[in-house]
């Protein structure tokens, strides 16, 4: 092999296929597209460029299916231009988050939903997995949600709501 076959053969080598480079620009718009799902003051936390982040909010406001997804392309690109990591780690933490609120929220409407239902039992129960747990002060909260609880219904008054925001923070 000739020495100038062999330096373009290792250029070619060096450079991304045409598969990688599409794989590439699709993952760049799918980002895009997760930037334009985002509300705004997530949007302005990630500090993106200017002309992407005028991309993203212009491309909320279309309404034609054909001009958006031109404008999700063109935000590709534009995606394709910079780092595109510390975006990506930053929906990583945001998604994160956000099963973590999910998660503490499901827990508090099955223990708000267990108290209504079984009453004494599951406060006992949960007085003995909180050491910090007022006894009385939650007898009052449940008896007063369950008063207001119309009877088949499962809708939750201020009583019902306050029940919940207490063991929300009761259970972090």
């Amino acid at each position: 092999m000739r020495p100038l076959e062999s330096d373009a053969n290792a250029a070619e080598q060096a450079l991304p296929s045409k598969s990688e480079r599409k794989r590439a620009a699709h993952a760049a718009q799918d980002l895009g597209e997760a930037l334009i799902a985002l509300r705004e003051r997530d949007l302005q936390a990630l500090e993106l460029p200017e002309a992407l982040l005028e991309a993203v909010r212009a491309a909320r406001g279309i309404r034609s299916r054909a001009a958006a997804a031109r404008q999700r392309q063109y935000i590709g690109k534009l995606m394709r231009q910079i780092d595109t990591e510390p975006i990506r780690r930053a929906l990583t933490s945001r998604s994160e988050r956000d099963a973590e609120e999910t998660q503490r929220f499901k827990r508090a409407e099955h223990w708000r939903a267990r108290l209504l239902a079984e009453g004494e039992t599951a406060l006992d129960e949960l007085a003995a997995a909180r050491p910090d747990f007022e006894r009385e002060q939650w007898a009052r909260l449940v008896s007063a949600a369950r008063a207001e609880r119309p009877a088949g219904t499962a809708t939750q008054g201020a009583a019902g709501r306050a029940l919940f925001r207490a063991l929300r923070g009761l259970l972090g």
